[in-house]
């Protein structure tokens, strides 16, 4: 990690973690619904879709004290999803950021319903922002239903579920990593960018560079769960192959998954590098990304 990345991840992460206590723990609910709530959120993890949102504003030079909160909320919804996806029905583990899972420690019943609560007070914190005007806020809510539902991130999980047991093609692989990982993932990016209100071009060299790292993204989960440890990962190593998913090794091979990486990379770098972004913090995210051991 450079130390241009790792200055902003050190100065930025905590003010991630300080957010999104001072969102929960305020909130009118059942005790042990909180505890739930946050026990996930505060189990660790990258933060890398928050920190994306932000690295995006501070390329652009754009500051808003929203921002945060914004961010914020992605990582509420990426939460949500993982305390879902490590479900009984669903991928059925026990071990998520190297701690037991929601499940396992609250009780499915109480797990279900924390991911619901950290999903819908997601949106209420957007639309009661103070310092982003009203179409903009409307623009970040409807984007993030798109990108977190039917449309996007669930819709690709019921992609992954269909598609076990089963010999997809690249092409319907992609599909599904698109939707279940990169639509989420490329909401952050895109995030910065609404709150800055950038031009067309930027915005359109963003998508095309969200969309590239979100499939590298997925590639680089995909290889780690094969070359990867559970104590490296926090969570159980394997699980792909043992669940006969379809991922990118078992399909184009481990060498071949990384050509694809290696691809993907150079698609997202072109894209910043068309509207002169390719010497900052985006590319660091990049090459984080792609050469990450967890």
């Amino acid at each position: 990690m450079s130390n241009l990345l790792n200055s902003f991840i050190q100065t930025n992460q905590p003010l991630i973690e300080e957010t999104l206590l001072g969102l929960i723990k305020d909130i009118k609910a059942p005790q042990p619904l909180k505890d739930a709530m946050l026990y996930s959120l505060q189990a660790g993890g990258k933060r890398i879709r928050p920190l994306y949102t932000l690295a995006v504003l501070k390329e652009l030079d754009y500051q808003n004290e929203d921002a945060l909160i914004v961010a914020s909320t992605i990582e509420m919804i990426h939460t949500y999803s993982l305390i879902h996806d490590d479900l009984p029905a669903m991928d059925n583990d026990d071990l998520r950021r190297g701690k037991p899972t929601n499940h396992i420690v609250f009780g499915e019943a109480l797990a279900i319903l924390a991911g619901d609560a950290l999903v819908t007070i997601a949106f209420g914190i957007i639309a009661r922002l103070q310092n982003i005007s009203p179409q903009l806020k409307v623009d970040l809510i409807e984007k993030l239903s798109f990108s977190a539902g039917a449309e996007g991130m669930v819709g690709g999980q019921v992609l992954d579920m269909l598609g076990e047991g089963q010999t997809l093609t690249l092409e319907q692989l992609e599909e599904i990593h698109v939707n279940k990982t990169g639509a989420l993932l490329s909401y952050s990016i895109l995030a910065g960018a609404i709150i800055a209100n950038v031009p067309g071009e930027i915005m359109s060299a963003l998508k095309k560079y969200a969309s590239h790292i979100g499939l590298a993204f997925q590639i680089q989960d995909d290889i780690l769960d094969v070359e990867g440890t559970s104590e490296q990962l926090g969570k159980t190593a394997g699980k792909d192959l043992k669940s006969e998913k379809n991922t990118y090794p078992s399909i184009l091979t481990i060498e071949g998954a990384k050509k694809e990486l290696q691809n993907q990379y150079n698609q997202a770098f072109q894209a910043l590098e068309n509207v002169q972004m390719h010497n900052g913090l985006l590319v660091e995210f990049a090459n984080y990304i792609t050469k990450r051991s967890k």
